[in-house]
């Protein structure tokens, strides 16, 4: 009875934070930026891959972030998108996924390092795609980006992070 309610337990964590994700991704193609580079987004729905990887094991995490892509893909976008963003999106899940292991990496260094592994798979797959190296033009750009959206990813999660520990601590103490 215990692993059934655990397991039940934890697919509505995943469907949750899955549905988080979705909203958030949704949300970002509602704020228009335009800084005449194409592709810098904030990543928002990063957060929810960020928070995941020091919270829940890393297939759940990654499960989480490809179906998002997917399905963000599939009602918004198109496949070139989809291609774009699972390439991105799997480098920095990656990414990620090592420096958290790196005791010298905070939540926010691996947050923007995620970032910048991001723009830089999207750029190479963008590269290989229309077959113009002159893409990699941009990557300076991206690379800024990266850093700027991955550090306000970052320091939210930590503190998301804090609190939900808080309020572990508080439940178990009752």
């Amino acid at each position: 009875m215990r692993d059934s309610r655990t397991a039940s337990r934890k697919i509505a964590l995943c469907a949750m934070l899955m549905a988080l994700a979705m909203i958030f991704s949704y949300v970002e193609v509602l704020i228009p930026i335009n800084l005449g580079v194409p592709g810098i987004k904030l990543g928002i729905a990063n957060l929810v891959v960020v928070v995941g990887l020091f919270f829940l094991p890393a297939g759940e995490v990654l499960m989480i972030s490809v179906a998002r892509i997917l399905l963000m893909g599939y009602l918004f976008g198109n496949g070139m998108s989809i291609l774009y963003s699972l390439a991105g999106g799997l480098l920095s899940f990656l990414v990620m996924f090592l420096l958290k292991h790196i005791k010298e990496f905070s939540i926010t260094g691996v947050s923007i390092a995620g970032g910048v592994t991001h723009n830089v798979a999207q750029i190479c797959v963008a590269a290989l795609v229309v077959q113009n190296r002159k893409l990699f033009y941009y990557l300076p750009a991206l690379l800024v980006a990266g850093v700027i959206t991955g550090m306000p990813i970052g320091t939210l999660s930590d503190r998301i992070l804090s609190a939900v520990k808080r309020e572990g601590r508080k439940s178990s103490s009752r």
